[in-house]
């Protein structure tokens, strides 16, 4: 897909569709899963690409039509895909592939079976974080995850879903500028040795027990 802004071509996971309204005065209509119908707009997922999409009119450019954009486009985005997110790691705990708190997190390390860490982005100073661990949620977020008010330490334990989650973590990384590491945009297994381990050879969560 080619992004409005940029003119660069990129796979699909790692840009935002877009189609407009029936009603162009509602502006254009994020469509994170891919499925509406119309054409799609796209633009490669980051704050500022949106910002600059909506002041420059690429989308009444790439429409062909009038196009109102409010100005917290890039806000409802962000809140988009942080939900998505929220959702997926939710779908996988109940799916029994992932497991929330540090000491679940440090038993599932040593055992081998995580394939990616999660951690809060707003997490404890005793909570490290490098680029093998995505920390794009918020305490508040990732808890949210797992029925309880707040998280700072998870871990996936299916590649399959860690692959979904990693690439959904780095659109919203896009937006918050938060931590979710490159090799992991198209993980498997490659990410899940990179996931549990910092970059001082440690492994496992930090002691805080969430």
């Amino acid at each position: 897909r080619r992004c409005l802004v940029t003119g660069v071509r990129a796979p699909a996971e790692g840009m935002l569709r877009f189609v407009v309204a029936p009603d162009p005065a509602l502006g254009p209509v994020p469509d994170l899963a891919c499925r509406l119908p119309g054409r799609g707009m796209w633009l490669t997922a980051r704050r500022d690409i949106v910002l600059k999409a909506a002041a420059t009119n690429a989308f009444a450019r790439a429409a062909k039509a009038p196009v109102r954009v409010d100005a917290g486009l890039a806000d409802r985005v962000e809140a988009l895909l942080a939900g998505r997110l929220v959702d997926l790691v939710a779908f996988a705990r109940r799916a029994g592939a992932a497991v929330g708190g540090a000491e679940k997190l440090r038993e599932a390390t040593a055992a081998g079976r995580v394939r990616l860490r999660l951690a809060a982005a707003d997490g404890r100073g005793d909570a490290h974080v490098d680029a093998a661990v995505v920390a794009v949620l918020t305490r508040e977020e990732l808890g949210r995850a797992f029925g309880r008010d707040e998280l700072v330490h998870a871990g996936v334990l299916d590649a399959g879903w860690a692959g979904r989650i990693a690439r959904e973590a780095t659109r919203l990384a896009g937006f918050r500028g938060a931590t979710a590491g490159d090799e992991m945009a198209g993980t498997g297994n490659g990410a899940a040795g990179q996931a549990t381990t910092d970059s001082g050879g440690r492994s496992g969560p930090g002691r805080d027990g969430r």
